[in-house]
């Protein structure tokens, strides 16, 4: 393979920036920048081919099989200035031995040489892109490798079903000692279990790693805007007395309590002659049905005009105006406030207590592909008069599926998408 090298950290201004240099002739390219090179780590000064003075630099050194990508990897950690950079890339853009990397080609290469399985490379990917605390601890589980020895433990459970199942088909003319049925649907049900479970959490992982959407929602001049600049913090949507302000959906990314959430401000609902208005409540009629919670602001001349799930809030709007028994709140004083804050934080937080550790749409598919198989074979099994060699073919399927979670096989078309969202450096 090529020997590649990238700037490993941000463009711009930094206090330290890193190149990477990996592939077999990444060590005979870094001596040719410096005197001697370490063996291991060690502070070296970098020069180009005419012996002038590029910097100073920490060299780390790291052979064949103990790197990142498994190849030998030597990693330049310069000042970071840019003009320091931009000339230690260019003396080695002007190296034939090397190539500028391509987007995820570190990460590619880690996961070709084994040193990273499909599903870790996607946790890494996740763990980049984290903004809040949640998203960071879900990213670490998943590139720690948590769904790939899942997924080793249904692979084992599924190849030795098969064997069981297997045996009867090679010892078909004699009498096989033991009744293999008992042991291979224990297996079977315990991987359904698993699969079943893990597959149902992908919905609220998928949430937590893109955040959650909190709607606000009611009748023109309901003290909507308001609500959402008290939440967060500045004045994020314009407010007036008149009717009618807000026109298309206005998003507010927040971290609640470790959470990612984006509060949507939406135009009051009524009918309209309005043209753009119109537009305006129809996108947050659309936005507040996709929300995964809904605020209804209630004023007193109100009634509630979307449907509302169990845990959406109905709040008497405006209380600082409007008095009642309903729970009120008050964008403008604060009131309530707080307690509609525990509440998405208690509900949110519960549904990420579902949350397991395959995160993807990909990963619920492939789970769902698996279980597909693994109930045919089970009703087959349990109908008592089953053709052996249809059910291994079953087990041997869903082994296949659970196989393209971790990258084994048949995954080749998804690559592209997943490296295509890490930078050139990773």
């Amino acid at each position: 393979m090529d020997t590649i090298f990238a700037l490993a950290t941000a463009q711009g201004r930094a206090g330290v920036a890193v190149i990477r240099i990996s592939g077999d002739s990444a060590f005979k390219a870094a001596s040719g920048l410096m005197n001697s090179l370490p063996d291991r780590r060690g502070v070296r000064t970098l020069f180009d081919q005419d012996g002038v003075h590029l910097d100073e630099a920490l060299v780390l050194v790291f052979r064949d099989g103990q790197s990142f990508t498994g190849e030998p990897v030597v990693e330049l950690h310069l000042h970071g200035s840019i003009a320091v950079v931009g000339a230690v890339l260019r003396v080695l853009g002007e190296n034939s031995n090397l190539r500028p990397a391509e987007a995820g080609e570190f990460t590619r290469r880690a996961l070709e040489n084994g040193r990273l399985d499909l599903t870790q490379v996607e946790g890494l990917a996740d763990l980049i892109d984290a903004e809040t605390e949640g998203q960071r601890k879900q990213a670490l589980r998943v590139l720690s490798g948590a769904l790939g020895d899942l997924a080793e433990g249904w692979r084992a459970k599924l190849l030795r079903a098969a064997a069981l199942i297997e045996a009867t088909i090679d010892f078909a003319d004699e009498e096989v000692p033991v009744d293999v049925s008992p042991e291979v649907l224990t297996l079977l049900s315990e991987v359904k279990v698993d699969l079943a479970r893990e597959s149902r959490g992908v919905q609220f992982a998928e949430r937590l790693r893109q955040g959650f959407e909190v709607a606000i929602v009611g009748a023109p001049n309901a003290g909507k805007s308001t609500l959402l600049n008290r939440l967060a913090g500045r004045d994020a949507a314009i407010t007036s007395e008149i009717a009618g302000t807000t026109r298309d959906v206005i998003e507010v990314k927040m971290d609640l309590h470790g959470l990612p959430v984006t509060i949507l401000d939406t135009a009051g609902l009524r009918e309209t002659d309005d043209v753009v208005e119109e537009i305006g409540v129809k996108r947050a009629m659309e936005r507040a049905a996709g929300a995964d919670i809904r605020v209804y602001l209630l004023t007193p001349d109100d009634i509630v005009e979307i449907p509302l799930n169990e845990d959406d809030l109905v709040l008497r709007a405006k209380s600082d105006v409007f008095e009642g028994a309903q729970q009120g709140i008050s964008g403008k004083t604060g009131d309530g406030v707080d307690a509609l804050v525990a509440h998405l934080t208690a509900v949110l937080s519960n549904r990420v207590a579902a949350v397991g550790v395959a995160m993807r749409e990909r990963h619920k598919l492939a789970m769902l592909k698996s279980l597909g198989f693994l109930n045919l074979a089970q009703d087959a099994m349990e109908s008592g008069d089953f053709m052996a060699d249809l059910v291994a073919e079953d087990v041997r399927s869903a082994t296949r599926a659970v196989d393209s979670l971790v990258g084994r096989i048949d995954v080749e078309e998804v690559l592209g998408e997943i490296f295509s969202s890490f930078c050139i450096g990773k």
